[in-house]
C-alpha cells in the first residue's frame, strides 16, 4: 500500500441529515477525540457549512492537516461538489462542499458520499476480489455497492443508492427523491413513524417514540417497524441475488431500535435467497458507528500534501487516482 500523504491526525466529518460526527483521527484509525452535533438541516448549506467547520474546529483542526467529509447526497469527489440531493438538507443540492469548508478552515478537504466512505473501511478487511452491499438506515436510506474490491461509483456518482430502488410496500408513498414508491418511504427512520401516525391516528415525534410504544406492546408501533424492516430486507435479498456478495452490512441509527427491527428485516432477507446463498446473513458494520467517520479520515489521508484548494483552483485542475483504506475508490484534483 503506498504511504498515506498526510501521516499525522486528520480530521473525518460524518454528515448526515440528523447529525454531524466529527473525529480527530490518529494514522492507526484510533479516535483521538470526538464531537456529535445536530445537523442545522433547515437553515441552508451555509449554515451546514459552517457547522462542519465549528465541528472540525471543537475536536482539534488545528493540529490536522487535512479533513475528509462522509457527506449526504451523491458528491462528485474531484471537485468536492453535491451534485444531486434529497431536500433532508434544504437547498444542499449543488453546495460547495469541499471548497466552502476548507474556505472556512484554510486546510484541503476530501469529500465522497457518506456511506461509500463507511463501506470502503468494510471493504479493507475482505478479500481483493470481494463483492460487499453496504445499506445505511437512518433519516434516509443509503447504500454502497463494491465489486471485484472496487467500490462503484457509476454514472453522476449515483451508483448504490439503494434508497431509491421500487419497493411494493412503497406503493403510492411520495419519495424525498420527488418520486413515489421508493424504499427510503417505508423503510427510513422518518417513513416508519409516518407509518405509524397513518395507521395509529396516534402524534409520535420521533422513531425512539414509536421504538418505545412498540416494546410495551402496542400494536400499531410493532406493525409499522416490522413493515420498514421487512421492505428493506426483501431489497437487500433481492440484491443479493443480482450480486452475489461476499458481505451484506445494514448501518445507520434505524437497526439499532433493537431485535423487533433486526430480526424482521433478516427474516424477509433470508427468505429472498437462492439456495447457494441461504447461509448469508446481514451484519452490522465491523467498525461500528465509527465507520463513515473513520472513512472521511480515510479519505483526508490520501489527499496529496498541497495547499488548502481553492474554487477556482479546482476549476483548474487534474485529476489524480485515490484509494480510502487501500481500496481503489474514485479520483481527486490537483493543481
Amino acid at each position: 500500500m503506498t504511504a498515506p500523504h498526510h501521516p499525522g491526525p486528520v480530521v473525518g466529518l460524518d454528515l448526515g441529515g440528523t447529525k454531524i460526527a466529527a473525529a480527530l483521527v490518529a494514522p492507526d484509525g484510533t479516535v483521538l477525540s470526538r464531537r456529535t452535533d445536530p445537523t442545522p438541516a433547515t437553515r441552508g448549506p451555509a449554515a451546514v457549512l459552517d457547522a462542519l467547520a465549528s465541528a472540525a474546529r471543537a475536536v482539534g483542526a488545528a493540529g490536522a492537516t487535512a479533513i475528509g467529509v462522509a457527506a449526504a447526497g451523491v458528491i462528485d469527489p474531484a471537485t468536492g461538489t453535491v451534485v444531486s440531493a434529497t431536500d433532508t438538507i434544504h437547498r444542499w443540492a449543488g453546495t460547495a462542499l469541499g471548497p466552502g469548508l476548507t474556505a472556512r478552515t484554510g486546510l484541503p478537504v476530501a469529500c465522497d458520499n457518506d456511506v461509500r466512505a463507511a463501506a470502503a473501511t468494510e471493504l479493507a478487511t475482505l478479500p481483493g476480489d470481494a463483492v460487499l452491499l453496504y445499506a445505511a438506515v437512518g433519516t434516509g436510506v443509503g447504500g454502497a455497492v463494491a465489486t471485484s474490491g472496487r467500490l462503484l461509483h457509476g454514472t453522476a456518482g449515483v451508483a448504490g443508492h439503494l434508497g431509491h430502488l421500487p419497493s411494493p410496500e412503497a406503493a403510492g408513498l411520495p419519495c424525498t427523491c420527488g418520486a413515489t414508491g421508493h424504499l427510503e418511504a417505508v423503510a427510513a427512520g422518518p417513513a416508519i413513524t409516518a407509518h405509524y401516525r397513518r395507521t395509529s391516528g396516534e402524534p409520535a415525534p420521533s422513531l425512539h417514540t414509536v421504538a418505545a410504544r412498540a416494546a410495551h406492546g402496542d400494536p400499531h408501533a410493532t406493525s409499522a417497524i416490522a413493515h420498514g424492516a421487512r421492505a428493506a430486507g426483501r431489497a437487500l435479498g433481492g440484491l443479493a441475488n443480482l450480486l452475489a456478495p461476499h458481505r451484506v452490512v445494514v448501518a445507520g441509527g434505524v437497526p439499532h431500535i433493537g431485535p423487533l427491527y433486526q430480526d424482521a428485516l433478516r427474516e424477509a432477507f433470508t427468505a429472498e435467497l437462492m439456495p447457494p446463498l441461504r447461509g448469508l446473513r446481514p451484519v452490522p458494520p465491523l467498525a461500528g458507528s465509527d465507520a463513515a467517520v473513520l472513512g472521511a479520515a480515510a479519505l483526508a489521508r490520501a489527499l496529496p500534501p498541497t495547499p488548502a484548494l481553492s474554487l477556482m483552483h479546482i476549476r483548474r485542475c487534474r485529476r489524480i487516482a485515490v484509494t480510502i483504506c487501500g481500496v481503489p475508490s474514485y479520483t481527486t484534483t490537483i493543481t
